[in-house]
């Protein structure tokens, strides 16, 4: 049966089936693989209701009491305001009118002795002392004034501060609800410092406040230099004694005078948080301004500061969204994970030359393409859905918030951008297991780098914007920038009840989301073409030129065996010195490359391969001026020592390596630039078992076979002959995984591969390794029958299977062809001797030794060892019955423990043969 080369379709619908057998053997990983965003997604929603509940307690609540000042009361009952509450309550309370407080300084902590008087120091400089003193002078009132009327209000015209940390808002100003009493600050305070009660009222609540005398003391410094010194030492001394700082504030006038005010301010913070550094800042402005408007006009001038107050707002609740605040870490682990899983199994079939063998068997690279990267871009689409519904399904406002329109495209773009990736990758690692390795440092130092590091830069407004573009070319950092933006999205939404991200969004010129959403399309066009390029260039099997994209704009050629062909026309065939039938065989090639036929399916025309030297060892010619002519239904058989190149010679063959020099022809195809073609109609056993360990012989079969246009019934015909005709079809080894498969049924099952689909020419590099005799001899009978319509071209170390397949063969040594013929000729161009065995008493060895010189003075030993001796003896010079005579006088004289007369073995020629052959390059 004449089968035509597959279709594109046809690949693609092979590799697409075997893609799907694969996967329903890998459902445990899936499952697993699945699990991850969901045991993820669950931990998070657990967690968030966790902190929801904490978040349900008082204490984020605005304060309540019962009524009539009841310990328990219903829900309903309870009084609730910011009367009834902390500092932390108030700012959930409803407030339609914030309370108005007297502004404050803030003042270092100080120990005063009761009644007596607390001193808080600040320091003055300026380029006019005088100036400044008086300045200076005028900015501690020297009485307190208070209209009992109106305590509110007098106060504000006092200098009031206090040791307590400002909070990020004035609803309860901690000056008058923490413990600590509140100064007012002046030049003298009176001997008996007792302060008074600052009564206030908050929605009708009465409260009071403590407030003490504190004596406001101005010192002079020389310099801007010198307060800066001393407030570094003061702070230094501080942290290493715990002690006090003294001095509250400072300021520098610098060149201020009647009509220039500039001034430099130095003032303690309020807290360690940025949103609390200024709050009293404005108190200490106000009075350095009113000081210099009571030294242009007069004490009687005065800027009053009222008060502070905070704007009213409505009832609100404090929301945490624990997704959108981890999400940019925990969810950049959750997507990349799909990156090793993708790198790891392209590396797989790169590892195990599972790519190549498929490629040998008809496969082309736009199916292979098309069908891989849809095969992951699917798995990674289901993923994503699956980690998406989750989340939703859960509640996670990382999710539901956002526009899912958004979502889809970003996590579409993103998954086959790192599946480019991995193919671009996947060229790097020729090791599975360092490829799992790199891909997972990969994937968490990403994620640790992005949440400790990226995410640092990305808040940091000052950091400059085409930095945070670059960083963003790396795809783990685009990934988090855009996992990023939707959990700052999410978090603003709850945070003030308005939805996520939507499209208007991406416009916004903070919203990083649409540079990132281009970056990332952009790389995946690139990484898609440059791991394209890499593969046809670099990939073994492929070695294409550099340029072969421009192949199509070149002008088409004759085909290169009948293009060699019209060169050799008219030329002579030069006379060569060698073997005979070395040299036959080359003319034999000459002859049809000026008169080319299609009986010889296979021609090599002196074809080398050369490994250059390495680390100071000297290159070799693996394979060197090589002539071969194989036609149809010959099975050719290639002998040779370990490093003969054997090997070499088929990985030329089947395009694993490139050869040197020379050419070969497959089908009148040159293997140099029709590989392609050439696979369409080759079959392979390599060296090697070539599988896959999750899927079974029949599957592998059904593969193969597809690949060779095999379809319906003949296809299933094909696979069950198969099967049976090299005994893997009963006791349901058909149907068992192949990587459960012993030694000697991996060999049955990868010469089934070779064979099946009918192939035109089949390589098989020592298919009968580790097999038992039955199943050799089941080999054997397959291989008869399968080399009448195909050429065989067949590496052993078996003399036996040599002999019984082989129509021809060819002894290899040091990379060059010997001798060739069938093994009859062989045996009688290189074995015309008997070789006679005898076994004696070491005592008698030297008898056994006259005894064969007298049947032929010609004779040759050839081994001798502990009373055991063989005998090369000329046929010409030997008859039979004289043998027999001699060894009956020998046991009359003699004891005779055994002997044996034997004619040439095939092992005898090839070790004549391959012994001449070293010796003589020795001699070289």
């Amino acid at each position: 049966m004449v089968l035509n080369p597959s279709s594109f379709w046809t690949q693609a619908n092979a590799l697409f089936r075997k893609s799907l057998t694969f996967q329903k053997r890998n459902v445990k990983t899936n499952v697993r693989l699945i699990l991850f965003p969901l045991i993820l997604c669950v931990l998070l929603a657990l967690l968030q209701h966790f902190i929801d509940t904490q978040l349900n307690t008082p204490d984020f609540k605005c304060g309540c009491v019962c009524p009539n000042q009841r310990e328990t009361c219903d829900d309903s009952e309870k009084l609730c305001g910011i009367q009834y509450s902390d500092e932390t309550q108030a700012t959930f309370c409803k407030i339609p009118n914030p309370p108005e407080w007297p502004p404050l300084l803030q003042l270092q902590y100080v120990y005063c002795k009761e009644n007596q008087s607390c001193p808080f120091n600040m320091l003055f400089t300026a380029e006019n002392r005088s100036f400044a003193q008086i300045v200076s002078d005028n900015m501690f009132p020297s009485a307190l004034t208070v209209n009992s009327s109106d305590i509110m209000a007098s106060l504000a015209s006092n200098v009031l501060g206090s040791e307590s940390s400002a909070g990020t808002d004035s609803f309860l100003d901690s000056g008058f609800t923490s413990a600590l009493p509140v100064y007012y600050l002046q030049t003298q305070c009176p001997q008996n410092n007792s302060g008074f009660s600052f009564p206030y009222q908050i929605e009708g609540i009465n409260f009071e406040q403590d407030i003490r005398c504190g004596q406001g003391i101005n010192f002079w410094r020389n310099s801007s230099d010198d307060i800066n010194n001393e407030l570094y030492q003061i702070y230094e001394r501080n942290n290493s004694e715990g002690r006090i700082n003294e001095i509250f504030s400072a300021v520098d006038f610098l060149n201020s005078n009647d009509d220039v005010f500039d001034v430099t301010v130095w003032y303690m913070p309020t807290s360690i948080w940025a949103e609390n550094k200024l709050s009293r800042v404005p108190r200490s402005v106000n009075l350095i301004s009113n000081a210099y408007l009571q030294f242009l006009h007069g004490p009687g001038t005065k800027m009053l500061f009222e008060f502070v107050k905070e704007m009213p707002k409505s009832e609100t609740a404090y929301r945490l969204e624990i997704a959108s605040l981890l999400g940019g870490l925990f969810f950049t682990w959750v997507i990349l994970q799909l990156f090793p899983v993708v790198l790891t199994s392209l590396v797989y079939e790169k590892q195990h030359k599972l790519r190549i063998m498929m490629k040998m068997h008809g496969l082309g690279d736009g199916p292979y393409w098309m069908i891989t990267y849809g095969y992951f871009l699917v798995l990674s689409v289901i993923y994503m859905l699956c980690f998406v519904i989750f989340g939703s399904v859960l509640g996670l406002k990382f999710f539901t918030m956002n526009d899912y329109r958004i979502q889809f495209v970003f996590y579409f773009i993103y998954i086959n951008l790192q599946i480019s990736l991995a193919f671009m990758l996947s060229s790097v690692f020729s090791n599975v297991k360092t490829a799992t390795v790199s891909a997972y440092i990969g994937v968490f130092g990403t994620g640790l780098l992005g949440g400790f590091l990226f995410d640092y830069f990305l808040q940091d407004s000052s950091f400059p914007r085409k930095w945070i573009i670059c960083m963003e070319l790396y795809p783990g950092f685009a990934l988090y920038r855009g996992l990023w933006e939707f959990a700052q999205s999410a978090i603003t939404g709850n945070d003030s009840g308005t939805d996520g991200m939507r499209w208007p969004d991406l416009s916004d010129s903070t919203n990083g989301m649409k540079e990132v959403l281009i970056i990332m399309f952009v790389e995946w066009t690139v990484f898609l073409f440059v791991a394209y390029y890499i593969d046809q260039v670099l990939t073994t099997g492929s070695g294409k030129s550099p340029l072969f994209f421009l192949k199509r704009f070149q002008k088409k050629h004759l085909s290169s065996f009948k293009k060699l062909s019209i060169q050799r026309q008219g030329s002579k065939v030069l006379a060569h010195t060698g073997k005979p039938d070395v040299i036959q065989e080359r003319e034999k090639v000459e002859q049809l490359l000026l008169e080319p036929t299609i009986n010889h399916a296979i021609v090599c025309d002196d074809l080398k391969k050369f490994y250059p030297g390495r680390d100071g060892n000297p290159g070799k010619f693996a394979v060197k001026e090589l002539f071969l002519a194989v036609p149809r239904g010959e099975c050719f058989g290639m002998l040779g020592p370990n490093g003969a190149g054997k090997t070499s010679f088929i990985s030329m063959m089947i395009g694993l390596t490139k050869p040197t020099s020379g050419a070969a022809y497959v089908q009148g195809l040159d293997i140099r630039s029709h590989m392609d073609a050439i696979y369409t109609s080759m079959g392979v056993c390599p060296q090697h078992d070539l599988l896959w360990e999750s899927l079974t012989g029949r599957e592998h079969l059904l593969f193969y076979g597809r690949l060779k246009n095999l379809k319906g019934s003949a296809l299933t015909q094909a696979v069950e002959e198969s099967l049976k005709n090299l005994n893997l079809f009963h006791g349901g080894v058909a149907d068992k995984k192949a990587g459960k498969y012993s030694g000697g049924m991996k060999r049955r099952l990868s010469v089934a591969i070779s064979l099946i689909g009918d192939p035109k020419v089949v390589y098989m590099d020592e298919p009968s390794t580790g097999l038992d005799p039955a199943s050799r001899k089941c080999l054997w009978n397959v291989i008869r029958l399968a080399k009448r319509d195909r050429a065989i071209i067949l590496t052993t170390h078996s003399m036996e299977e040599a002999e019984a397949l082989c129509d021809r063969l060819g002894i290899f040594v040091d990379g060059s062809l010997q001798c060739i013929g069938n093994p009859k000729e062989l045996k009688g161009r290189y074995g015309g001797t008997y070789v006679f065995t005898m076994t004696t008493s070491s005592d008698h060895e030297k008898d056994v030794e006259n005894m064969v010189r007298q049947l032929t003075p010609n004779v040759n030993k050839i081994y001798h060892l502990s009373g055991t001796q063989k005998f090369e003896l000329p046929k010409e010079d030997v008859k039979i019955a004289n043998v027999f005579q001699a060894v009956e006088v020998a046991k009359r004289n003699f004891t005779v423990f055994a002997w044996g007369l034997a004619d040439t073995t095939l092992e005898d020629v090839f070790i004549k043969v391959a012994r001449h052959a070293q010796a003589f390059e020795t001699l070289s």
